[in-house]
């Protein structure tokens, strides 16, 4: 016996700025913080599209704020509760200084799930712990670096109801992209600091896979990796995308991470690569896409035939013939969902 469980990851561009510290909706005709678009108007559109949806847990990128004065999970609460959702609990883990937290919202009639960080506080190891530090040679001296997280990946036990126990991993790594740089000289310099850091990313990621991995545990990680396989000249120097060395193509000899969107191998993608993402130039004034965002698998479960699917406005068919969704997946944020659907085995209830 099978269910059907869809989970999805979506970066939802400043969420926190459609809330007020007691999360209460700040749905006005204030501008948001997306080009031309007021608050009410991105807030409708988010919640057509997670209605669209329907998932059974979705991992958010740039999730409200969690800190001393702000609740992620009370926003995305009382979010879920405006527009009906399934999933309508949320939790965070370790948070970030950047305004923009990692969040887990869940039906809790599907899965219960808990914030289970794995590893320790030894730099020197694998794997430390997301919220502590790990040691990295960035600049190929021999020396390495203290490498954190600004954004500590989320991780989530889920317990399925009837089902299996899995581990999923919510990711949200350093963007590559340079910040007021003043020269060709500068951009360049800063483009390959910013690779070195988030491969640094990447490889602790990949050591927390590994260990995951050798329990034979199911494992799901997804998020905004800021990267993708031949995404920018820069990967020919350092051999992989960080994509790559999270899914594992610098560990052959481990078990393998898969996503059908990252496998440099696929067939021809024809004149519609897979992307994820639209972002507005205004200086050419035309669009920049990108495919950043992915939901990799243990490959227990890829062995089940999961179906991946990239929620974008322009490219999916099913999505294009409903102008409603159309139009809310433009307004509500620069990136689009990618989610899957896994038939998962059932245990039988017991006599």
């Amino acid at each position: 016996m099978t269910r059907i469980l869809r989970l999805a990851s979506y970066n939802v561009e400043w969420f926190t700025e459609l809330f007020d510290d007691e999360g209460a909706f700040l749905n006005d005709n204030s501008p948001s913080i997306r080009f031309n678009v007021t608050k009410a108007q991105q807030f409708t559109a988010i919640g057509a599209v997670f209605t669209a949806l329907d998932a059974d847990a979705v991992m958010i990128i740039e999730g409200p704020d969690q800190s001393q004065t702000r609740s992620a999970v009370q926003a995305l609460e009382n979010f879920a509760a405006h527009f009906k959702l399934r999933a309508r609990r949320a939790l965070v883990g370790f948070t970030s200084q950047t305004r923009q937290e990692i969040v887990l919202i869940y039906d809790p009639d599907v899965m219960s799930v808990r914030h289970d960080p794995m590893g320790d506080a030894d730099k020197s190891s694998a794997a430390p712990r997301f919220n502590f530090e790990y040691r990295y040679d960035l600049n190929g001296d021999g020396v390495s670096e203290n490498i954190g997280f600004s954004k500590p990946p989320l991780e989530v036990l889920a317990q399925i109801q009837g089902g299996p126990t899995v581990r999923f991993i919510g990711v949200h790594t350093k963007s590559k992209a340079p910040r007021n740089t003043r020269s060709k000289a500068e951009f360049v310099a800063q483009s390959i600091e910013n690779r070195r850091k988030q491969l640094a990313e990447g490889f602790w990621l990949r050591g927390r896979v590994a260990q995951i991995l050798a329990q034979n545990m199911p494992l799901i990680v997804m998020g905004d990796f800021n990267d993708g396989p031949g995404l920018d000249e820069y990967e020919r120097q350092f051999g992989y995308s960080s994509v790559e060395v999270v899914m594992g193509a610098a560990s052959p000899d481990q078990q393998q991470l898969f996503d059908p969107h990252a496998a440099k191998t696929a067939a021809p993608w024809g004149d519609t690569p897979p992307v994820t993402s639209r972002f507005y130039l205004p200086d050419l004034k035309d669009y920049f896409e990108a495919l950043l965002d992915f939901i990799m698998v243990s490959p227990a479960i890829a062995a089940t035939a999961p179906t991946w699917r990239i929620w974008h406005p322009l490219h999916d068919v099913g999505i294009v013939a409903n102008p409603v969704l159309v139009a809310a997946l433009q307004t509500a944020s620069d990136h689009f969902p990618v989610s899957i659907d896994i038939n998962l085995p059932l245990r039988p209830p017991a006599p």
